[in-house]
């Protein structure tokens, strides 16, 4: 990543900042990074490297130093007014984040949720991921060239860890046919669909909601929930983070209760995700909570 963005700064005449997180969960990271950041200045690369400081966990390990490392990377930009980061993922973690969404249950919208580019929280950061249809080899390839070397990741191959699991899963599935080629064929095909019922849910939105911004309040018609299951679902979801201001949604469990009880009209008044929910004749009203006593969903 670092090798084909200073390509292209140089190519297009724009100024890139490096940047390289030590974990600091291996004995070894340390001088790994070191040794990174000698030999990327041997190409002309200043490398500012990270520090995740602090005690570490001993649970959820991977999913923790993720959060920590868009943290230290988000402060950064920040610092150094820089509105788009640009990560190293490649094809085979487009298709490990699938794979594991699937186990986990999730959604279309879940599983097709690895973009090539998304905002980061309510920060003014878009993160890009411009090497997706890259395989992991090609990079390999790319830094033996280059720098010839790469750093191998012990971590990779321990199976404490369900990524590692599901790496050898895929290997057993390319035996039976289902290679990186064909999975990203599948998530390519879901993407499609998951477009089209975002259309439909921007169209409900705008056609059987009213966004009350002086009161930041939603009022849903009944014709809102009129509509197919996962686009009343999604659209939901969508009014209760924005009017609730949450930058993660409600659980879908949650949600899909509350559409039972509107649509059963087993309720008057109660809150979910920082929002009143509040039936008024064959309307909804969607508001901010306040201090008034309702029942919780």
């Amino acid at each position: 990543m670092a090798y084909l963005a200073k390509c292209y700064s140089i190519k297009n005449k724009i100024k890139v900042k490096f940047f390289l997180v030590d974990h600091r969960l291996r004995n070894e990271s340390t001088k790994e990074a070191t040794l990174v950041k000698k030999i990327l200045q041997k190409i002309g690369i200043t490398c500012k490297v990270l520090i995740w400081k602090g005690k570490k966990p001993s649970r959820n390990i991977q999913s923790l130093a993720r959060e920590a490392r868009y943290s230290l990377l988000s402060k950064e930009c920040k610092k150094n007014n820089i509105k788009y980061l640009l990560l190293g993922h490649h094809s085979n973690d487009l298709v490990e984040n699938f794979l594991i969404r699937v186990v986990r249950g999730s959604g279309l919208n879940g599983l097709v949720s690895f973009n090539k580019s998304v905002k980061y929280k309510d920060e003014d950061l878009n993160i890009l991921r411009p090497l997706l249809n890259l395989e992991k080899n090609d990079l390999i390839n790319i830094s033996k060239i280059v720098f010839k070397f790469f750093i191998k990741d012990p971590s990779n191959i321990n199976e404490i860890y369900k990524r590692t699991r599901i790496r050898t899963l895929l290997e057993f599935l390319a035996k039976e046919g289902l290679d990186l080629k064909k999975l990203k064929l599948t998530i390519d095909n879901l993407r499609d669909s998951d477009k089209s019922i975002k259309f439909y849910v921007n169209k409900n939105l705008k056609d059987n909601s009213t966004h009350i911004k002086t009161k930041d309040t939603y009022i849903l018609s009944h014709n809102f929930f009129d509509q197919s299951h996962e686009v009343v679902f999604r659209s939901l979801t969508f009014v209760i983070q924005k009017i609730g201001k949450k930058y993660y949604p409600v659980r879908g469990k949650s949600i899909n209760e509350l559409i039972n009880r509107i649509i059963l009209k087993t309720f008057s008044k109660i809150t979910l995700g920082g929002c009143f929910v509040e039936r008024v004749n064959e309307t909804i009203l969607i508001s901010r909570e306040n201090t008034n006593k309702v029942k919780v969903l």
